[in-house]
């Protein structure tokens, strides 16, 4: 099967390549090529062109598309909502029109409207779900809740499957990771809003990937993390802290991410192979 990776120059991008190389032929589209990607064919060009994302999927069975700005800090709010939202509708519509039945696109935990809200949001109940209320009042949470309903619509309109892997923050055994985890540990105040959870880099790539084997048409949000948080501290002591009037719907011993992971383990056979080393 020949996948064409979206954003192949990111974090997540590279190492999806880098799995999907191994396996068999891969396309990538980026906004500049580094000259170093392990594709068969990269295309430069951006993901809301038609005929850039066009030429990328030639000879492609299947998408992964993970160009998105990833974060309402930086950018305009407008453009940070309107690259994201007709980004992911281009590629659906252009994948679809080839023939392409499975795509696996980048949802996130953000969706929930709390990690970039303005104000101190919390979640309804705990582990959360995909079937959690959203607050979403950011540009990219926003963008994120639009993209499934496009992928949605696309689902009806081209008979494929679109799995939306919705990611928690996400970092290899680098800086990133690392240097978070411990600020973490120091202060649970960090990443409160994102709930402690974490995905080291590799298995959100391999992630991904396991999406593609999903053939039931429509469109299927699944939440992924660790499966223990990056907080020093017991995970339901943290949830009486932090989000006091969020209801405990079940027991969350130790450090249990407080995160619904089954439909990931279900769904994708998806089990995080990584964990922050303590």
């Amino acid at each position: 099967m020949r996948v064409l990776v979206t954003g192949a120059a990111g974090r997540i991008g590279r190492a999806t390549l880098e799995l999907l190389s191994a396996r068999g032929p891969v396309n990538a589209l980026v906004l500049d090529d580094p000259g170093d990607l392990p594709a068969d064919l990269v295309v430069t060009g951006d993901a809301s062109d038609p005929r850039a994302v066009a030429a990328a999927l030639e000879g492609a069975d299947a998408v992964i598309h993970l160009a998105a700005i990833p974060t309402p800090e930086h950018e305009p709010a407008e453009r940070v909502f309107a690259v994201n939202t007709q980004s992911t509708f281009t590629v659906l519509e252009q994948a679809g029109r080839a023939g392409v039945r499975r795509v696996c696109i980048a949802g996130s935990q953000a969706a929930s409207g709390i990690p970039f809200a303005a104000g101190e949001l919390h979640p309804a109940y705990a582990p959360i779900d995909a079937a959690l209320p959203s607050q979403a009042e950011d540009p990219y949470a926003l963008s994120k809740l639009v993209d499934e309903v496009t992928a949605g619509a696309m689902a009806r309109r081209h008979g494929m499957s679109v799995v939306s892997v919705r990611l928690p923050f996400v970092g290899g055994f680098d800086e990133r990771l690392l240097e978070t985890a411990a600020r973490c540990a120091a202060d649970p105040s960090v990443n409160a809003r994102g709930l402690w959870a974490y995905l080291e880099t590799r298995d959100a790539a391999r992630a991904c990937v396991l999406a593609l084997d999903v053939s039931r048409p429509g469109v299927h949000p699944v939440l992924v993390a660790a499966p223990e948080t990056m907080a020093a501290l017991p995970t339901e002591e943290l949830m009486r802290r932090f989000h006091p009037r969020t209801e405990l719907r079940r027991p969350m011993p130790g450090r249990t991410v407080p995160i619904d992971l089954t439909v990931a383990t279900d769904m994708l056979g998806f089990i995080p192979e990584y964990s922050i080393p303590r």
